[in-house]
């Protein structure tokens, strides 16, 4: 599906040219084979997405019925093809071409399968593994962290790394000493974003504990020798070599819950934990720091002795505690997770970049890719560069200091070797201060150049001078494309439509040039004059769909401000112009051409509405999906385009810096699969409204009149572009999120939101022996609406370390589980659901595995994971039961598409709420222990497991699931509650259809709006809410979020977690 050019990224060779800001047509792009996937499959590393043990024929992982253990695929290894089956039976997860080479990795010692099981090796895909023969095959699979090693060069994984290594747990383990498990290639496919965890605003007096940022160190996976850049342990377990054995061979009967499961005492309070996790919570401060750089400057080279006493030397740090999971019930943490602090000198790690807006899936960077191997965890980055965020330091200055040799825009972790002289801290390189540079405007003092805002502000933003520009600004042009068939006027949608933009109309960013226009469309489609002058607007209909012209090009798209008179009126009367309409086709594709062609002079944003399957021209589609097959334990198809005709329409967009956002308002098939390329090749953003009804759904309404308001009036950038550097040493290889990129590590987005996440993932292309610390930076160059050039920068400073102990203490287990559900969504468009699901189970086993064998000094019986993961295995059971990814269940396709497109492009805070939603008991708040945020009292209720068994019938429970929420209402819940929350008198009066909350003047109905409002606050799109009975049609969707809890179809977190524990002790 995503295809582009070759994304592996050399850094710190790029050329030192200025960014391009005005149309520029992409020559590779628009040859790209479709299904062409971003991820970089020619790398080999730990790849989770590799098979590993044999997965038998059949149904998915979790077959319905008795439980039969799967042999799991994973993302790490490639998958030795079954008997008798073709040899690349299964397509790996990134197994499309890719447009550069493949690269093969030398194999390494620490055979996988006996040599009796080898088969011949596979075309040359990629060949990285751990084999010790060449011959043993490994398929291509998600590259994790995939370092490219020079093309022809066998770099040997067994030799030790240069320097100490010093293991703080395992004094004797070490690198060069192949392991019996181990797993092959880390490679991986580019993974869909995840954001779903209500993440606390940060602001005055609230510290942004994100939700995503789980203070966990990485989990260390089957140990091993491995190839250079193997992070493909899902793949390579996802198709393994069938082993000896029946295989159909039954476990036998879990007990319900083991002994000592049962009443364990809950997790230590948030004020025992760990220092590092505690200062993880504290506010970031955006504003200028008093830290002063003494004029040596901070260089790698003097930070050893800092960096030295910062080391997990004494004694076990908190993230490294052991843990239990068959034992240890409880241990989802009362509160939000945070972030894990990076094990750095204060004065550094407090100018370092808020982990909301730019977060690593490892807070301890690997010395080496054979160590990042060997802890069989995904290397990568998550990034929300256009966050809205309460402070940002904005510098005006005619002289933009750089790099001169990678263009590394001068940040808080370059080193002053003098007054005069900074040394980059990416690519190493001296550079002159510039004569400028040495007044500071903050302080109005001259010769302290380290002082500078810019050396004093890990994000930043810049307004450009002109050599940053091609053309001068574009202004603010805002498209509406509408569908009025007779679908689109029966779901009442129009009117809210006209409604909302009539209200916010005043509140469009932008300036005295700013544009607008409308066009709508069924069999044929209308445009309309809007030029000043007019005594109202004028309709123009063009039939001639297949060969779409724009009747007068020069009064379709007009300012705003000189006639916003016609455009009310025509908001006004749109409604009732097509209320009678019997037409019923729908030709989307001819009216995106035309909208192309009206916005191609200038750029701009196109908004969509569609409600049906588009049936007619350009784009024309066919219903793909058989109900029959929606609730499937085989492999879910036509999750890839039928078309590549919206790709192609939005790569055209991107060059002309249009982006396309898709609101889908249907209670049929669409095809998402093929119309969200539209959005997600030019940077857009998909809206999905299923079963949307002006009358029937009335919380559909609620939530679609909200997203709307928030869409017109948030912020935005145009004609933007974004390039992520990184220390010499380091690659980016894999991209994800909704944009298109132009060369190897920029990405073109003609929009940019505040709400837009994007991920990355990285192999280590040297060894970062000599280095302490290794930055990267983001750099956002955009257009704001206001029509000034400006550059956003945001830098990271990370610390390199050389003992596995030190890596899995520094894991961020959220922002691995977000990396891993992106590169999950590709594997299952480019290979198949069952494969993702298989490498998703094999990236716990694998790094829990390396844990075990690698850092854990003394072996105990049980399934033990450090306590920095100890989550991990939850939340891959979450993404597995995630309605992208699950199977057995009934879902629609268009419902799947959406989930995946989701947690590829939302930050990672809301994807992660979407995974792992949160649970709380409502009927009894208390003010105890609440915030008090804007003179409102939010109490904080405890957050339960998603678990019937937290239930009870006389209680009321709240669930946060990301875009819904739900109110249960137990059957004997306390009048009380239902009286003064509800003005209900008891359970039977419960209303079935009830989406918001009466306003009632008592305390209890306050703490429960203020708690929900709160919740609802933290996210950028609007939660429908549900209040549900037993007895309600909704209550099926608020036990499938029971994660916890066995299904048909799927295993309990306790069966999850013995079937891991079976496979670790293998």
């Amino acid at each position: 599906m995503m295809s582009t050019a070759g994304f592996n990224s050399q850094n710190g060779t790029e050329t030192a040219q200025t960014y391009a800001n005005g149309p520029s047509q992409n020559p590779v792009a628009l040859h790209q084979p479709l299904g062409v996937n971003y991820d970089m499959n020619h790398q080999p590393a730990y790849n989770p997405m590799q098979a590993k043990a044999p997965a038998p024929p059949g149904p998915g992982l979790y077959p319905s019925g008795p439980y039969q253990p799967v042999p799991p695929v994973s993302f790490y290894q490639p998958d030795p093809s079954f008997p008798g089956q073709p040899l690349l039976s299964r397509p790996p997860l990134g197994g499309l071409p890719s447009h550069t080479p493949p690269q093969s990795a030398s194999p390494s010692p620490g055979p996988r399968i006996p040599p009796a099981q080898a088969t011949p090796p596979p075309p040359s895909v990629s060949s990285s593994g751990y084999y010790a023969n060449p011959q043993q095959p490994m398929a291509p699979t998600w590259q994790y962290n995939t370092a490219v090693p020079p093309m022809g060069a066998a770099t040997s994984v067994n030799t030790p790394p240069r320097g100490p290594l010093t293991n703080h747990v395992n004094p004797t383990v070490s690198l060069a000493a192949p392991s019996p498990l181990s797993s092959a290639a880390y490679s991986s496919a580019p993974p869909p974003k995840m954001s779903s965890s209500p993440a606390q605003i940060s602001g005055p007096g609230v510290p942004p504990t994100s939700m995503h940022g789980f203070t966990q160190p990485g989990a260390v996976a089957a140990s091993g020798s491995q190839a250079p850049n193997s992070y493909n342990h899902v793949d390579s377990r996802m198709a393994g070599p069938a082993q000896p054995g029946p295989p159909g061979r039954h476990l036998g009967h879990y007990p319900s819950l083991p002994p000592g499961y049962q009443n364990t005492p809950a997790p230590p309070a948030p004020s025992s934990l760990h220092p590092a996790i505690q200062a993880a919570t504290q506010p970031y401060s955006q504003g200028p720091q008093p830290y002063q750089q003494p004029p040596g400057g901070l260089g790698p080279a003097q930070l050893s002795p800092s960096l030295a006493n910062m080391s997990l030397q004494s004694k076990t740090p908190e993230a490294l505690r052991v843990v239990n999971l068959l034992q240890e019930r409880n241990l989802l943490p009362p509160s939000p997770i945070p972030a894990p602090t990076p094990c750095l000198p204060q004065d550094l790690q407090k100018l370092n970049c808020n982990p909301e807006v730019f977060r690593c899936t490892l807070t301890s960077i690997p010395q080496t890719q054979a160590l990042l191997n060997k802890a069989k965890m995904p290397l990568g980055l998550l990034l929300h560069p256009f966050k809205d965020l309460s402070q940002l330091p904005v510098v005006t200055s005619s002289t933009i200091v750089r790099c001169r040799s990678c263009r590394t825009y001068i940040n808080p972790f370059v080193s002053f070797l003098d007054q005069r002289r900074w040394k980059c801290n990416l690519c190493y390189r001296v550079n002159d201060v510039p004569e400028e540079f040495m007044y500071n405007p903050v302080s109005r003092s001259y010769g302290e150049p380290h002082k500078r805002p810019e050396v004093q502000n890990a994000t930043i933003e810049f307004i450009a001078p002109s050599e940053y520009m091609l053309r001068p600004p574009q202004p603010a042009v805002y498209l509406f494309v509408l569908d009025v068939s007779h679908n689109a006027v029966e779901t009442g949608y129009l009117k809210e439509f006209c409604q909302s933009v009539l209200d916010n109309i005043n509140s469009l960013p932008g300036d005295s040039r700013t544009k607008v226009g409308f066009i709508t469309f069924d069999s044929t489609i209308h445009f309309y004059n809007l030029q000043e002058g007019l005594s109202q607007p004028q309709m123009l209909i063009v039939s001639e769909i297949e060969d779409i012209f724009l009747p007068t090009p020069d009064s379709l798209l007009v300012n705003l401000n000189e006639s916003k008179e016609l455009v009310q009126d025509l908001l006004k009367s749109l409604p009732s112009l097509f209320e009678k309409t019997m037409e019923t086709q729908s030709a989307l594709g001819s009216a995106l051409q035309a909208a192309f062609k009206l916005l191609s002079p200038t750029g701009g944003r196109m908004s969509v509405f569609q409600t049906q399957l588009p049936n007619l021209g350009a784009g024309a589609l066919q219903s793909r999906e058989d109900p029959n097959q929606r609730a499937s334990a085989k492999d879910i198809q036509h999750l890839s385009p039928a078309t590549d005709f919206y790709k192609k329409l939005a790569l055209d967009c991107s060059g002309q810096q249009v982006a396309v956002d898709l609101f889908l308002l249907s209670a049929q098939y669409c095809d998402l699969a093929s119309l969200g390329c539209i959005s997600r090749y030019s940077a857009g953003s998909v809206y999905y409204y299923p079963s949307y009804h002006h009358q029937h759904n009335p919380g559909q309404v609620e939530r679609f009149h909200k997203d709307l308001k928030r869409y017109l009036t948030r912020k935005i950038g145009f004609e933007a572009v974004m390039r992520i550097r990184c220390t010499k040493g380091l690659s980016i290889h894999t991209f994800h999120g909704n944009f298109f990129v132009r060369s190897t590590d920029l990405l073109s987005l003609p929009n940019v939101n505040p709400d837009a996440g994007f991920a990355v993932q990285m192999s280590i292309e040297e060894n970062l022996d000599d280095m302490q610390v290794v930055s990267f930076q983001a750099a956002l160059l955009y257009t704001s609406s206001k029509g000034e050039r400006r550059i956003r920068v945001h830098t990271m400073c990370l610390p390199v370390a050389n003992s596995l102990s030190d890596i899995f203490s520094g894991a961020d287990v959220q922002a691995i589980t977000g990396l891993l559900a992106c590169m999950a969504v590709d594997r299952s468009v480019s290979a198949s659901l069952s494969d993702a699901r298989d490498a998703m189970t094999n990236a716990a086993i694998d790094s829990l595995t390396s844990y075990r064998q690698s850092v854990l000094t003394i072996q105990q019986p049980g399934l033990l994971a450090p306590a920095c993961l100890r989550l991990f295995p939850l939340f891959i059971l979450a993404l597995l039961k995630q309605k992208a990814f699950r199977t057995g269940t009934s879902t629609r396709l268009d419902d799947r598409v959406f989930a995946m497109y989701q947690l590829k492009y939302q930050p990672l805070v809301f994807s992660m709420r979407m995974i792992h939603p949160a649970l709380y008991r409502v009927d009894d708040l208390t003010d105890e222990g609440a915030l008090n945020i804007n003179e409102r009292t939010i109490p904080q209720p405890r957050v339960l497991q998603l678990s019937v068994e937290k239930l009870s019938r006389d209680g009321a429970f709240l669930m946060d699931a990301g875009i819904v929420m739900f109110l249960w209402i137990g059957r004997n819940c306390h009048p009380n509650f239902l009286t003064q929350v509800l003005a209900v008198p008891n359970y039977a009066a419960v209303p079935d259809n009830l989406y918001l909350l009466p306003e009632l003047d008592t305390a209890e109905s306050q703490r429960t709006r203020a708690l929900i409002g709160w919740l609802r606050d933290q996210r950028p799109f609007f939660p429908s809410f549900h209040v549900i009975r037993d007895e309600s049609q909704l209550k099926p969707q608020f036990m499938q979020n029971m994660i916890e809890d066995r299904t048909e179809s799927a295993l309990s977190y306790y069966e999850f977690l013995l079937h891991i524990q079976q496979q670790v002790s293998k």
